[in-house]
């Protein structure tokens, strides 16, 4: 009688026991397939939320710096150098002081390249009389921005006051009735009136600005500046100013920071706020799926050694009991002149056949498991859950229930297979 036909009458013989060896062994098999798959479709899924997240966040961030260069623009100049020497709560009382700073100072922040700080602008600012009329008046002197030539340079805030010209304030050209394209005489020179403003209903209304060079001259203080004018960039960061303030002073001596805030700097700052807790969120939604997926990767490493080791354990008791319980009939097999290898090739060319039938319903079931488990989870799409299934897979399933069947079933094919007839037939 040939070997497979041998086989195949051996798996039928006593049907009970293959079915049970078959179950044991599909039991393994899906367990180690559903649990190796679990973790990687888990795994996919938190990459797929993560990188929507990050994408969402990267997006925000772009509004959001846009927004913040926008309100910035908007604010206009919102921090002010002054000497160290002033006085505040005089100062803000008479926004003015005596005490000065060299012009060079512009010029000397924006080369030392500070990114938290920009648009400088030096300012010349002295309360006086006005010789010709008799009002008082603030007079400011401004030039352009301080900017360095091998930078790309940036839109001004506001445009400067060309040399010769005057801009007057709304309360000084209406109650003097001056216009347009007239020439105004100041401190003994003459001006010629570059813009008149409207009404802004603040000190603004009775200040005339001339541009830095004319004002030093006009005030004799040559090189000189009582404060520079600069424009803080909120995306630094909301608890930013000390940050500014360490900067500035560190590259100009003798001065401090003030800065002038607003409702919108509130706002921005908020909104900075919003964007700190939202990359903070991220963060900690990172961490949470990571220790998520050590988790379930600690349980499927205790889970699945220990029901390989069970159903391993199953599958040899199962075998050693056929043995036992067959040995009358291997001794009758040996007596007629079966051979040791074919009584171990018997025994284990089925548990190779019941080895390839287990890992395949156990690949169908884990299948079906994973399925179920994973219907409906956010960020795994059904492509994604149906490519982890492939031939390939099936194939290692098989082999890996087939080698758990002949490591399990090895030592009582063994026996069954060097049983000496002589023996069992004294024992009958």
């Amino acid at each position: 009688m040939k070997l497979f036909t041998l086989i195949r009458r051996e798996l039928f013989y006593r049907l009970r026991r293959t079915l049970a060896a078959l179950l044991a062994v599909a039991i393994a098999a899906a367990a180690l397939t559903a649990a190796l798959t679990l973790l990687r479709l888990h795994d996919r899924a938190a990459r797929t939320l993560l990188a929507e997240r990050e994408k969402q966040t990267a997006e925000a961030g772009a509004v959001l710096r846009d927004e913040m260069r926008k309100a910035t623009l908007k604010l206009s100049f919102n921090l002010l150098i002054l000497p160290e020497q002033v006085d505040l709560k005089q100062w803000y009382i008479d926004q003015e002081s005596r005490f000065t700073l060299p012009e060079s100072y512009g010029d000397k922040l924006v080369k030392s390249g500070i990114v938290s700080v920009q648009h400088i602008l030096p300012m010349l600012q002295k309360r006086i009389v006005w010789p010709e009329t008799g009002r008082n008046m603030v007079l400011i002197g401004t030039r352009g921005e301080a900017a360095d030539l091998y930078k790309n340079p940036r839109a001004p805030l506001i445009q400067p006051v060309p040399e010769g010209t005057i801009v007057i304030g709304y309360e000084l050209h209406h109650s003097l009735g001056i216009t347009s394209n007239q020439t105004v005489k100041l401190m003994g020179r003459e001006f010629k009136i570059h813009r008149l403003h409207e009404a802004r209903g603040s000190k603004d209304d009775i200040t005339a600005w001339i541009h830095l060079k004319d004002a030093q001259e006009l005030l004799d203080m040559k090189g000189q500046i009582s404060s520079l004018l600069a424009l803080e960039c909120l995306c630094v960061g909301a608890d930013a100013l000390d940050q500014i303030r360490g900067e500035v002073t560190g590259i100009l001596p003798g001065t401090q920071v003030v800065e002038m805030g607003t409702k919108v700097i509130a706002r921005a700052e908020a909104r900075i706020r919003a964007g700190e807790e939202t990359t903070r969120q991220l963060a900690a939604e990172k961490e949470k799926q990571r220790q998520l997926q050590l988790q379930r990767q600690r349980f499927a490493a205790l889970l699945v050694p220990l029901m390989l080791l069970l159903c391993g354990g199953w599958i040899g008791l199962l075998t050693f009991s056929d043995v036992r319980d067959r040995r009358g009939e291997i001794g009758m097999l040996r007596t007629i002149g079966f051979r040791t290898h074919s009584l171990l090739l018997l025994f284990i060319g089925k548990n190779l056949l019941v080895g390839l039938a287990g890992g395949a319903l156990g690949y169908a079931a884990a299948a079906l498991l994973c399925g179920a488990r994973t219907a409906g989870m956010d960020g795994l799409s059904a492509a994604d859950a149906a490519s982890v299934w492939s031939v390939f897979n099936l194939l290692i399933s098989m082999a890996g229930a087939v080698g758990l069947m002949m490591i399990s079933g090895w030592i009582p094919a063994l026996i069954a297979a060097q049983t000496d007839p002589a023996d069992v037939l004294r024992e009958e």
